[in-house]
């Protein structure tokens, strides 16, 4: 049974930095295509980064240079770095992973591709 747990979500000021986590189990091999997702209040979902078996990562352009994704496949945990937050970033972000993408495709942050997703965690940024 896949499961993915996100934790580290916080309020924090503008310009201030968070790591979430997304702590993963239940996959029967550990390269998976993984990526964060963040939903903002009347918003739709959208895609924040993407990260390959072989570490090549996407960003979307909103977070670029501010965000940085990584994966530690010896604890099965995957990260967010968010440094220099903006209220624009307040959201639920979620954990997902695809076993649907491989190679070259994973970079899409196209939600319908990902089959498996966490419960979400709260970021929020106040100016």
């Amino acid at each position: 049974q896949v499961k993915l747990v996100e934790s580290g979500g916080a309020s924090v000021q503008a310009g201030g930095s968070l790591r979430l986590s997304c702590a993963y189990s239940g996959f029967l091999y550990d390269s998976y295509c993984m990526a964060w997702f963040r939903q903002a209040p009347r918003k739709e979902r959208e895609g924040v980064a993407v990260i390959a078996d072989d570490g090549r990562t996407n960003y979307a352009d909103a977070v670029s240079g501010r965000f940085t994704i990584s994966r530690d496949k010896a604890k099965n945990t995957l990260y967010l770095q968010m440094n220099s937050l903006k209220p624009g970033d307040t959201a639920v972000y979620y954990c997902a992973a695809s076993t649907r993408l491989n190679g070259l495709m994973c970079n899409t942050m196209d939600a319908v591709w990902y089959n498996y997703w966490g419960q979400g965690t709260q970021v929020t940024v106040s100016s």
